[in-house]
């Protein structure tokens, strides 16, 4: 029965004690990075980025092909609920 430890090179404490320390940074960083990207205000800022990007180029302006629909979807439904309320009084 061959030993995993048969191919590595024997190491001193000392290269065990930075190893160890190396896998603690990285595991650290690691940390930091998921509770980072878990803040709720950091995914609130990534959504508003989103949306932010979908009705604005930073190069070109506005993408008014993405606007119009919007607008006109907004409007229609304002025009009905104005309609509504006035039939139903």
């Amino acid at each position: 029965m061959a030993s995993a430890k048969s191919n590595r090179p024997v190491e001193t404490p000392d290269e065990i004690v930075d190893e160890i320390e190396q896998i603690r940074d990285r595991l650290s960083d690691t940390i930091d990075e998921l509770v980072d990207r878990v803040k709720p205000a950091n995914i609130m800022q990534r959504q508003v980025d989103r949306v932010k990007a979908h009705f604005v180029d930073p190069e070109t302006g506005p993408r008014y092909e993405n606007i119009v629909p919007v607008v006109t979807k907004t409007a229609g439904v304002l025009v009905g609920i104005i309609v509504l309320r006035r039939l139903l009084k």
